[in-house]
């Protein structure tokens, strides 16, 4: 349902969002949060920060006897949160409801930057796919140079997809917030 439409907004803030407020909302963020709420539906865990710690709250909270949780999820998801879940018997339904593609613009626009401005002297990585679609085209351009880049994740699943293509990541945020990334990048620097 598309809430933008005029008389569906009328419609969801007559009935259907007291539906949706009836159950149990997740997010493991705080801008996925805001979204949640900007709708008038209350979310929980958006200070977990991580899949993993998301699902131990889903855990203590949900009884096994539930119809099946609803997952809207992208294509690339990891599987951290179905496996935690299905593993403690807590139904889940996912549905990809996006598909994370490469920017069209990316390695120009990746190339005009180096060209003008010199290889950096650090780079952040705000997700796996970030490193997924950027990471080759950096280490071309940077060449024998990219070692002395620093590099910089906004979280622990995103260290992880770093140190998996052999990054030496100089920080991570504790929670993948950008002020915490600002914060692990201030102390890297110290």
């Amino acid at each position: 349902m598309c809430l933008e439409a005029e008389k569906r907004v009328e419609e969801w803030n007559n009935c259907v969002r007291d539906q949706w407020n009836a159950k149990s909302v997740y997010v493991v963020g705080k801008a996925t949060a805001a979204l949640v709420r900007s709708l008038g539906l209350t979310p929980l865990g958006e200070d977990t920060g991580t899949a993993e710690v998301l699902s131990r709250v889903i855990i203590e909270r949900e009884d096994t006897n539930i119809p099946p949780l609803f997952f809207p999820c992208g294509s690339i998801k990891r599987e951290v949160l179905p496996t935690a879940l299905r593993g403690s018997g807590v139904p889940l339904e996912t549905l990809t409801v996006y598909q994370t593609a490469e920017h069209p613009n990316l390695e120009e626009n990746l190339r005009s930057y180096f060209t003008e401005q010199g290889t950096p002297a650090s780079i952040a990585f705000f997700s796996p796919s970030g490193v997924k679609f950027c990471l080759e085209t950096v280490r071309r351009l940077s060449g024998d140079q990219l070692p002395q880049i620093k590099f910089a994740a906004i979280g622990p699943t995103t260290e992880e997809a770093m140190a998996a293509e052999g990054l030496r990541v100089s920080c991570a945020a504790e929670k993948p917030t950008a002020g915490h990334l600002a914060a692990a990048i201030a102390k890297a620097l110290q």
